[in-house]
């Protein structure tokens, strides 16, 4: 056979035979191959009996045998199936036109508009940049909200976490936010969520206003442990390429608490040892990794970060609550007792904070926002009396003066969820308060 008749194919580059593994147990989440020698973190399909293919990552091995964890349900797997390496990484062809688009965590579109365009190669891999190249925080970033705002700046490139049970009102702030945020492409992870509340964000929290700037990346609860710690590094690695392409990018994760969890089953699928309260010691090595990808890269773009943290049983000494305050540059804590009130957002001011606050808002902000807190910590300290007829006016200007502004305050802290608000009106409220 001639040279010419391959079509110019170097027949020494043409391989006699592709390496194979064979599929040898099924054991819960993980398959088991033997028969090659998989590489970890490497991407392989297993042969099924309907003649399809199963795509699977793989997560360790022990003694000759490499363990595999699939994308989706395992269905039709045979002992001695095929299993096949798949050579070199995934990657994804990236552009402006995901904007506006819901894809799943392998970044495959999920929501019936076509094919995903781009001119750029995405790599799946959230970067990691040297942090003396980081940029530091600069600038504020407006989100639209006048507790955080006036209260809780934040700024381009700060990673902030929302603490927060279930039922106070997380999904809805975090709709008002990726409408409101001064922010070119906002990117959305829905990790571990109910198949039910993903439709529900899409059309209620986030509307058409704020999907228009928006990429959500979802895979819910019924997904694979790997589906959804996939799902979540792809967050990350579309929002630092807007990022290094110039944009000023939000990053708005729900939930990090979702994240661990799954990576929690991984692990102990695997055997590795439980530690605090059943997470192994590999979650609180990765939640860094992974928050330490986010924040500012060496171009002039920004990524500003906001991770839901889920509170279990309004727990606060919940490990990966405890970690997530540790790591994070801030917390927004969210209040069961004030969302009970009808006080929406249902944001605790007074237990948290923003570690960049000082950085990125004027001084006369900063004083203001301090004589606020000094108002709202006094009338927390006599609320209970009041009803009771035990306070008594008069004893203390400053305390008479806390209770005399507190339905200013909270008029101040309460916002609609249709409702928007400026910096400007937000500094000039805030200042009206302390005068």
């Amino acid at each position: 056979m001639s040279h010419t008749a391959l079509g110019h194919v170097n027949l020494a580059d043409v391989p006699v035979a592709r390496p194979v593994g064979r599929l040898s147990a099924v054991s819960g989440l993980l398959l088991e191959a033997t028969g090659y020698a998989f590489e970890t973190g490497q991407h392989a399909r297993i042969e099924t009996t309907t003649g399809s293919w199963l795509d699977a990552r793989v997560v360790g091995f022990r003694q000759g045998v490499s363990y595999l964890m699939p994308f989706r349900p395992a269905e039709g797997l045979a002992a001695g199936a095929r299993v096949f390496a798949e050579d070199g990484g995934r990657s994804l062809a990236i552009g402006p036109a995901w904007r506006g688009r819901i894809i799943d965590g392998l970044g495959e579109p999920i929501d019936g508009r076509g094919p995903l365009t781009g001119e750029a190669s995405l790599n799946l891999e959230p970067p990691r940049i040297n942090p003396l190249r980081k940029r530091p925080v600069a600038g504020t970033l407006d989100v639209g909200v006048r507790a955080i705002d006036g209260m809780l700046t934040l700024g381009r490139g700060q990673r902030v976490g929302l603490f927060a049970g279930s039922g106070v009102g997380k999904s809805v702030l975090l709709g008002m936010i990726t409408r409101q945020a001064a922010a070119d492409v906002v990117v959305v992870g829905l990790i571990g969520e109910r198949g039910r509340e993903v439709g529900e964000f899409v059309e209620h929290a986030l509307g058409p206003e704020g999907l228009s700037k928006a990429i959500v990346v979802v895979a819910p609860a019924d997904e694979s442990p790997l589906m959804r710690l996939m799902a979540t590094e792809l967050c990350h690695a579309i929002a630092a390429h807007f990022r290094d392409a110039g944009n000023n990018v939000l990053l708005l994760v729900d939930s990090l608490t979702r994240y661990a969890m799954a990576q929690r089953e991984l692990a102990l699928a695997l055997g590795e040892p439980p530690a605090t309260r059943g997470y192994p010691p590999s979650v609180f090595g990765l939640l860094p990794r992974l928050v330490e990808s986010a924040g500012n890269g060496e171009g002039e773009g920004s990524m500003s970060a906001i991770y839901t943290v889920l509170a279990e049983g309004d727990d606060e000494q919940d490990p990966v609550v405890d970690t997530a305050r540790a790591i994070l540059d801030g917390h927004i804590m969210l209040s069961r007792d004030l969302a009970s009130q009808g006080h929406y957002p249902a944001i605790d001011v007074l237990r948290s904070v923003s570690r960049c606050m000082s950085l990125v808002a004027p001084r006369e902000q900063q004083a203001a926002a301090r004589k606020v807190r000094d108002m709202m910590a006094r009338h927390a300290s006599v609320r209970d009396l009041i009803p009771l007829g035990g306070y008594v006016e008069g004893a203390d200007p400053a305390t008479d003066h806390a209770v005399a502004m507190h339905e200013s305050i909270l008029a101040f802290l309460c916002q609609a969820q249709d409702e928007s608000s400026s910096r400007e009106a937000t500094l000039n409220t805030l200042a009206e308060l302390v005068v």
